[in-house]
């Protein structure tokens, strides 16, 4: 691919000789425009929704009960993410309040969104008298699968990529397609008179590291020591990928008036503890066998 050619909608992995043409943000029906990103937001709620009933069935666990849960999760999760996003964005939106309500345009933060998702389940589980680490262990699962489709929405709507490489999974997106604020000045030194950037495709990189978390958390399930084991491989495998994952986006939200990235300093702090929450966990469990044994 040569300077200067790439159409509008094209998303190019040149060292994968990979082309893609026409890459669509939307398509209409009946005359109104429906984003992919929220087409595969949807399908990734649902299909986590499936994942979780099945898992619940196979745990010997009522599936309605997360039916239940999924409705009010659904809402204040979406809800918590966007208001996450807006809150380290706001000079995005102070100027623009009525932005704040355009998610069609992207702008969910996973963080908010599993924060909103805890607490939910949490009162839920008060109010349903269920035990609330079971219920995450099963949601949690589902929260992987909805996550790795999800960073597809972020693919379609050419948002959260990373810093300017050449490396084999490399990703070239026309300029004119992206948020002028996640171009960097590497990239544009890259750019040698091209109209298309040259980026890391993190969306890809968390997809991947995702599917990867979620395969031993399934292998895993069925030999866990305790409710909320697989909450704190959930949070610490996440945490600790999307720590590394977070260091080479662009569009990174960073504490008010710091250059400390949100993400990366929770990402940290979830691995620390879910580190510490299993071993001292396992360690207590170990004494209680051998007060067993003893008595």
């Amino acid at each position: 691919m040569t300077a200067g050619d790439m159409g509008k909608m094209d998303i190019a992995f040149p060292n994968l000789h990979i082309y893609l043409h026409n890459v669509p943000k939307s398509f209409e029906v009946f005359g109104f425009t429906i984003a992919l990103y929220g087409v595969i937001i949807g399908l990734g709620f649902l299909f986590a929704l499936f994942l979780i009933a099945n898992i619940a069935k196979k745990t010997d666990q009522n599936p309605d009960t997360y039916w239940d849960l999924a409705i009010y999760v659904i809402i204040f999760s979406i809800l918590g993410a966007r208001l996450y996003y807006v809150i380290f964005s706001w000079d995005n939106y102070k100027d623009d309040l009525l932005g704040i309500l355009a998610i069609r345009n992207g702008g969910l933060a996973i963080y908010g969104g599993v924060i909103a998702g805890f607490a939910t389940i949490y009162i839920f589980s008060r109010v349903k008298k269920c035990k609330f680490l079971k219920l995450t262990d099963t949601v949690m699962p589902g929260l992987l699968l909805g996550q790795i489709m999800g960073r597809w929405g972020n693919f379609t709507n050419r948002e959260v990529f990373g810093e300017y490489t050449d490396g084999l999974l490399a990703m070239r997106l026309p300029v004119e397609m992206v948020r002028a604020s996640d171009v960097s000045d590497l990239m544009i030194e890259h750019m040698n008179g091209a109209n298309y950037i040259q980026v890391s495709p993190t969306f890809l990189y968390e997809s991947l590291w995702n599917l990867g978390l979620l395969i031993i958390v399934l292998l895993y399930t069925k030999h866990k020591k305790f409710d909320g084991e697989i909450t704190l491989m959930y949070l610490g495998g996440y945490g600790i990928g999307r720590a590394w994952i977070e260091h080479v986006r662009t569009d990174r939200l960073f504490f008010a008036n710091t250059k400390i990235p949100i993400s990366m300093m929770i990402g940290l702090c979830c691995f620390v503890f879910a580190v510490v929450a299993e071993i001292i966990t396992r360690v207590k469990l170990a004494k209680l066998n051998e007060d067993k044994k003893t008595e």
